[in-house]
């Protein structure tokens, strides 16, 4: 692929032919911007756009000489950007176009086998004394409190607007949508992106906190980062060592890193959707997405409970946590699980703290409790230990006509009763009897209506 420049020294533009050779690679396209640059362009287009009845995927990545400007992971045959220091093409940052050397990225999520797929890529850098933008994109400050007390607070960790593949969602419906299902918390975590955050930061409100986050979609799987306002580098492969890395230093700075849909399918329908990282299974992994979108959709929800339920067995102490992976509006209506957690106020560093903690239940409707009483009077809730000989207490309400209630010890059915609309089951327990206990609904048909986080006993 070679650069042609055009006579004018502000515009650049490349070609190129990729084969199926070319999918799952990162391919850098330098250029320089001089002083005084007030706007740039970017102009990509593919042909063919798909092949055996799949389209190609490509995506472009934007770099600074300071780093990352922005990305949006979407499909089509065509992508325009533009950036000026006031707007920008949703899923890029704007802002000062600083002199050096930028460079755009053209990410190969899927080429199809069959015919070269040709592209062209321009770049136009807008001089001093060009129309700009005016209207600035609403700035937010992170760190709202919408609730002071504690409680159970019920939301979504896993949401996309069209700052990456949500179509032409704003973030503004995306939260007038969470509004009208009656969330109490919302985490937006668009692809490989963090230029949607300023937006959904101004949003926060007294009936909604809004909440910050990325979803790193990598060619081999993907993870939430939640909490974070920082853009994290995706272009790592299984067996580099980096997500690990990644995962404790996430850890570290009191955000969560959370394996996405674990059990997902992958290549080809989904590109990169399916789990590929031999290190983290679970590895440095504290939470996993056991639940995402409804439960019987297309991410085989049931092998990621399986996975989860095997790492406990293997010793790890790990948190589930659910996303409805909203893309559209219908997602809500369709009944996806939300986390219901129990956290010290409504804001996005006590939730983080409760999810952490593994204070929640996850849930499409029923309300469904896990706790404990130890013999010393202590009160034990999901996520905690249980040290000695307890009373525990399950309880569930709001439950469909047939609904069964099954409670799990170490993975193996220990008791099972109709639910009815609501009901208890209290059990007596010494440590020594199993090593964790969990709590589930399920329809008649055996879809998953609710689960707990488990009690650990040592």
């Amino acid at each position: 692929m070679d650069a042609i420049a055009h006579s004018s020294p502000l515009r650049l533009r490349w070609e190129g032919a990729l084969t199926v050779r070319d999918a799952k690679r990162h391919l850098p396209h330098p250029f320089t911007v001089s002083d005084g640059a007030t706007h740039l362009a970017l102009h990509f287009a593919c042909t063919p756009a798909a092949a055996q009845g799949l389209d190609n995927m490509l995506t472009l990545s934007l770099f600074d000489p300071h780093g990352f400007r922005g990305a949006r992971h979407r499909g089509g045959a065509r992508h325009d950007v533009r950036i000026d220091a006031y707007a920008a093409t949703p899923g890029y940052l704007p802002g000062a176009l600083p002199a050096g050397e930028w460079i755009v990225e053209i990410d190969t999520h899927r080429i199809m086998p069959g015919a070269p797929l040709h592209y062209t890529l321009e770049v136009e850098i807008g001089a001093a004394g060009e129309t700009v933008s005016t209207s600035a994109t609403p700035q937010g400050k992170p760190g709202a409190v919408v609730g002071s007390g504690a409680g159970w607070f019920r939301g979504d960790l896993h949401s996309h607007t069209n700052h990456s593949d949500a179509g032409d969602r704003s973030v503004a419906q995306l939260v007038a949508e969470a509004k009208a299902v009656g969330l109490d918390f919302l985490f937006l975590t668009d692809h490989n992106t963090i230029a949607s955050l300023a937006e959904i930061d101004a949003l926060a409100g007294p009936d909604l906190l809004t909440a910050g986050g990325m979803e790193l979609t990598t060619f081999w799987g993907h993870a939430l980062v939640l909490g974070t306002r920082q853009w994290r580098d995706w272009r790592f492969r299984p067996g580099d060592g980096v997500i690990n890395r990644l995962a404790a230093d996430v850890y570290a700075r009191s955000e969560l890193f959370i394996m996405a849909h674990p059990g997902s399918g992958g290549d080809p329908t989904c590109t990169g959707c399916a789990w590929r990282f031999g290190e983290m299974m679970p590895g440095a992994a504290r939470v996993v997405e056991i639940w995402n979108g409804v439960w019987a959709g297309d991410s085989n929800n049931e092998l990621a409970l399986a996975f989860y339920y095997d790492w406990l067995n293997q010793g790890h102490r790990l948190v589930a946590t659910a996303g409805s992976d909203t893309h559209s509006p219908a997602d809500y209506a369709a009944g996806p699980g939300f986390n219901i957690v129990y956290a010290e106020e409504l804001s996005e560093a006590a939730l983080l703290r409760a999810i952490a903690a593994g204070h929640l239940y996850l849930s499409s409707g029923p309300r469904l409790m896990l706790e404990a009483h130890e013999q010393g009077g202590a009160r034990r809730m999901m996520g905690d230990t249980v040290a000695q000989a307890a009373t525990v207490n399950v309880q569930w309400a709001h439950c469909p006509p047939e609904a069964m209630l099954r409670v799990l010890a170490n993975g193996q059915l220990l008791h099972q009763q109709a639910a009815g609309a609501s009901g208890r089951f209290t059990y007596a327990v010494t440590p020594a009897e199993a090593d964790w206990l969990i709590a589930e609904v399920r329809a008649a048909s055996g879809v998953l209506l609710a689960i707990t986080n488990p009690l650990f006993l040592i």
